[in-house]
């Protein structure tokens, strides 16, 4: 269905509207509607989308506890909890605080001003829609743009930057690309179904925070010439049966199948720039007030792991979780202020 010309709007005037719902964003929509206001939650894919494309047996390396939000307990089988009880819990948290959360719905823009937004959106139809709020809060993530590798040939259909499960490599020949825990676990994965690995990262050795349990595991795969690796080397080139790398030794071609590359991923950018977020210049942070979180955009909050730009490995869901709290009290504040 084609796009309509003039989006539909909204008869209902949220006092928020959240822009993700991970566990951050379900938080502040939580921590809003504490407060005594109604906010809603608007979301490009399902429910904790991040999380649902997690590898299927991903396990946490943090507690239940450090995952949990709204006070809701979250309960494991085991001492970590994996993917599946996670999607579980979100999915309890949404239903217990009754959220009003809009799946399948696409923003692309945000118009108005401070007391009276637009969040434009495009929902799954294809029709264009709108909701009008008092306040924004922006939890996207930066879960869905991967990093890229900057070769030729990266856009052939081998080449996967989110991994699901070992299985389909079973008897092929596959390049891990990447030195940090996600690259170690695929790769000893898939060595473990069957798979001929290569791995390649543009350090001298795997990254120093690999798990501890994982390291020794995946060094000495290497050791033992179970995994190839290729260490201070990069993709030079895909192409559909082979990959040719640089290393210290000159360009090798490799017989390759697929590539897996574990190369990170960053916020969408496009879209903060687009809804007026200034960043800094050296840093590439969205400029934000330290203690409310609030944008230099009037009214416009910023929530989880966006807050840290590029410098994604220094907010998790663990401490991202509280962005909820601070922003809360302060859209609260100026909500109940005689002003407002």
């Amino acid at each position: 269905m084609a796009p309509t010309s003039i989006p539909v709007p909204s008869e209902t005037l949220y006092d928020a509207a959240v822009i993700g719902a991970g566990p951050t964003g379900l938080a502040c929509a939580i921590e809003i509607e504490k407060q005594g206001f109604k906010a809603i939650v608007i979301e490009k894919g399902c429910l904790v989308n991040s999380l649902y494309n997690y590898p299927t047996n991903l396990t946490f390396f943090t507690t239940p506890e450090l995952l949990e939000i709204g006070g809701l307990p979250m309960t494991a089988v085991r001492e970590k909890p994996n993917r599946t009880e996670a999607l579980k819990y979100y999915r309890r948290v949404a239903m217990h605080y009754s959220l009003d959360v809009r799946q399948y719905e696409r923003v692309n823009d945000v118009c108005g001003s401070d007391g009276d937004f637009v969040v434009e959106t495009t929902l799954r139809t294809g029709e264009l829609y709108s909701h009008r709020a008092k306040k924004v809060i922006v939890a996207t993530g930066y879960y869905d743009i991967p990093v890229k590798l900057g070769a030729p040939g990266e856009d052939l259909d081998k080449v996967l930057h989110y991994y699901q499960d070992p299985h389909p490599y079973y008897d092929c020949d596959i390049a891990v690309v990447g030195g940090k825990n996600s690259a170690a676990i695929y790769a000893l994965e898939c060595h473990r179904a069957g798979a001929r690995v290569t791995l390649i990262h543009r350090g001298e050795k795997m990254d120093k925070k690999v798990k501890y349990w994982i390291l020794p595991d995946i060094n000495n795969r290497i050791k033992n010439n179970e995994i190839q690796a290729y260490f201070n080397s990069s993709v030079a080139e895909v192409r559909p049966a082979e990959i040719v790398i640089r290393t210290p030794e000159g360009e090798k071609t490799l017989r390759n199948d697929f590539v897996l590359a574990m190369t990170g991923y960053q916020p969408d950018t496009a879209l903060l720039s687009r809804i007026g977020v200034e960043f800094d210049p050296q840093t590439r942070r969205p400029r934000s007030n330290e203690t409310t979180l609030e944008s230099d955009r009037p009214g416009l909050y910023l929530a989880g792991v966006i807050v840290a730009g590029m410098h994604t490995s220094e907010v998790f869901i663990e401490n991202g979780r509280f962005h909820g709290g601070q922003i809360a009290a302060d859209i609260a504040a100026k909500l109940s202020s005689p002003a407002a």
